[in-house]
């Protein structure tokens, strides 16, 4: 549906203006399409970033800087999270055996299992497929990106 129907808004400054606008609905649209997967999970958009971040990581640990590095937003507190991921058993820390400092923090078996069940819940492909060719999809990537440089 169009932006102006979807927000009944009918006029907007600029082009670049409603674009702006229409990029922050499409967020804001896509996170409620994955919150209603999260919520029945009981976990957070935040808590799904990390916990894919650390799948990414095949084993190996990370520091809370790189986790936090890597996050889609980088206003999150990323040790708060961390140490709730903890609490759900879906995460593990350790004391860094190189830095005593540190400490690493590796996906559990139940955080994989977690991301399995959301991964065969996720319908953002089939969703996006049924309006985008692939074509589409990836000159839309590329037009953000651009959008960013």
């Amino acid at each position: 549906m169009e932006l102006e129907k979807e927000i009944s808004q009918s006029k907007f400054k600029n082009g670049y203006h409603k674009a702006a606008v229409n990029i922050i609905f499409t967020y804001n649209w896509l996170i409620g399409l994955n919150n209603k997967i999260f919520d029945k999970e009981d976990i957070t958009i935040s808590q799904y970033n990390i916990l894919r971040i650390l799948r990414g990581q095949n084993g190996k640990p990370a520091s809370v800087i790189l986790l936090k590095s890597r996050m889609l937003d980088k206003m999150c507190d990323a040790s708060r999270i961390v140490e709730r991921l903890v609490i759900k058993e879906l995460v593990e820390r350790k004391m860094c055996v190189k830095d005593r400092r540190s400490v690493d923090i590796l996906i559990t078996e139940k955080g994989l299992n977690l991301l399995e069940r959301i991964d065969r819940k996720d319908n953002t492909k089939s969703l996006l497929s049924k309006n985008l060719t692939i074509e589409e999809v990836t000159e839309l990537n590329r037009l953000l990106d651009k959008m960013r440089d």
